[in-house]
């Protein structure tokens, strides 16, 4: 992969809906260039998906719950942490599912409407599974910043630190 294709990268990742002829101008290709990496890194799965990030809690006065959940298991003979992962992140309200160094394995990202769903999620699908040995639920109680966009933070307010001779 070439220089321009990693800049086509990582302006698609700061915002998935940049226009392709802003892209264009900006790695000095043409719009046709970019067209076409674009549709390699989605056909190749480079590009999984393109999503938008919203704070719900000042929509509609949705409060919904997030938690973390530290997850130690029993790796399948054979097959590692993979199995073990397939099973949980095919649960609904499982949003993401990472194989971690440490003293747990798998930490799982789930989201529910109130603090008793997630708890009743881990309580009675995630600590039933066989391969399960134990989990520790951590709720996230308010979001600073997510995904490099910062929650709460006036888009107009100047936060440029000043500079003085």
């Amino acid at each position: 992969m070439d220089r321009k294709e990693i800049e086509i990268l990582e302006l698609l990742e700061k915002n998935g809906r940049m226009d392709v002829h802003t892209i264009a101008r900006m790695v000095e290709l043409s719009p046709e260039e970019v067209e076409r990496a674009i549709q390699k890194f989605e056909d190749q799965q480079i590009i999984h998906g393109y999503s938008t990030l919203i704070d719900w809690t000042d929509v509609l006065g949705y409060e919904g719950v997030t938690a973390m959940i530290d997850v130690k298991v029993t790796p399948v003979r054979g097959k590692g942490f993979n199995d073990v992962a397939e099973r949980i992140y095919r649960f609904p309200e499982v949003k993401a599912v990472y194989l971690m160094s440490g003293a747990y394995d798998l930490s799982v990202s789930v989201e529910g409407k109130t603090m008793s769903q997630v708890a009743r999620f881990v309580s009675e699908k995630l600590s039933t599974l066989d391969t399960v040995i134990s989990t520790t639920t951590h709720f996230i109680l308010k979001k600073y910043k997510h995904d490099g966009i910062i929650f709460g933070e006036d888009d107009d307010n100047d936060r440029r630190m000043p500079v003085s001779p």
